[in-house]
């Protein structure tokens, strides 16, 4: 009879050790209601009991939760329609404030996420949300954690994962980076040009004071030139014309003096040959020279003698009808 009463008072105390014994990991925590009040403190990991039917246990996780926020749309501060999605991340602080404050303490912060992000993108403007992320993820954590302190919950950080724009906005983007490139390949191009000015002025006032450089740069180029292309190089003025037009620009006020004065003399002359036959006929007879001969002239007749009439003829004078010949014989007969 005895032993019965043990054996029933040992089955009894297994029962109620074996269902009151609960086990808590190592990273969570244990949040004991009896008969519907808390009951303090909060259980640590490890072997604990609870008194059956009468406690209530809770385990409350206390590891960092990632939880992915679906993408929002919405309107940018300048009017531009964009899709946001972002990841949230948190963890519990308080497990008692978790289970007693808030019914589901994840739903709750992941409504209060997607309400925040709506917020943030009205707020900002669209080259903050492409290029400015980390501001705004400061800000959107801060929205989302001042609410969730109340349930025991402390919020991490808060990542912006992707900004979906419309095709259109795409295009446009695209062309105002293109725009921006050229006018930045411009501005360098111009003031390479710049650059090579300069340095070509200097180049060109270190020949002026070296006139054979610029004859030993014509033949470099030509060098060079030929070793590239292996080709005949044709010149279409010689090295003399680009002496000449060198000394022209140096020195043109003398070069026109020079044209003045060859000019000048040419007339003299012409003025000196029209002048000689004059001087020639108003010579005094006897003082003209013989160029051919040395023999002195006749003052009175340089020429010589000459026949106002004529030379004679020998045969006398010519009848003109006798110069045409008869047409016929006969005729011819009896003129004869």
């Amino acid at each position: 009879m005895i032993v019965d009463l043990v054996a029933g008072v040992l089955s009894f105390g297994l029962v109620y050790f074996l269902a009151g014994a609960r086990l808590v990991q190592q990273f969570e925590r244990g949040v004991v209601f009896r008969l519907g009040h808390l009951k303090d403190p909060v259980r640590g990991p490890g072997f604990t009991m609870i008194v059956p039917v009468v406690d209530r246990l809770r385990k409350v996780n206390l590891q960092i939760v990632t939880m992915p926020i679906p993408a929002q749309e919405g309107i940018t501060r300048d009017n531009v329609t964009v899709r946001v999605d972002a990841v949230v991340y948190f963890k519990v602080i308080h497990p008692a404030d978790a289970i007693i404050n808030v019914e589901d303490y994840r739903f709750a912060v992941l409504q209060v996420a997607q309400t925040s992000l709506r917020s943030i993108i009205g707020k900002s403007e669209l080259d903050d949300l492409l290029s400015n992320r980390e501001k705004l993820n400061e800000g959107l954590a801060l929205m989302i954690d001042s609410p969730a302190l109340g349930w025991g919950i402390q919020i991490d950080r808060v990542e912006i994962k992707d900004v979906s724009l419309p095709e259109t906005m795409k295009r446009s983007m695209a062309r105002q980076a293109e725009a921006a490139r050229d006018r930045r390949a411009r501005v360098i191009n111009a003031d390479a040009e710049l650059q090579a000015s300069k340095k070509l002025a200097q180049a060109a006032a270190v020949m002026e004071r070296q006139p054979a450089a610029l004859q030993l740069r014509l033949l470099q180029t030509v060098t060079t030139v030929a070793a590239e292309k292996n080709s005949t190089l044709v010149l279409p003025f010689p090295v003399e014309l680009l002496r000449f037009l060198e000394r022209a620009a140096q020195n043109p006020a003398a070069l026109r003096e020079g044209a003045d004065g060859a000019g000048s003399a040419t007339g003299t002359e012409a003025q000196a040959s029209k002048a000689e036959p004059e001087l020639d006929a108003g010579l005094e007879p006897g003082l003209a020279p013989d160029l051919e001969t040395d023999d002195p002239v006749d003052p009175v007749n340089p020429v010589g003698p000459v026949d106002p009439v004529g030379p004679v003829d020998p045969v006398g004078p010519v009848d003109p009808l006798d110069l045409a010949e008869p047409a016929d014989p006969a005729e011819r007969a009896a003129g004869e």
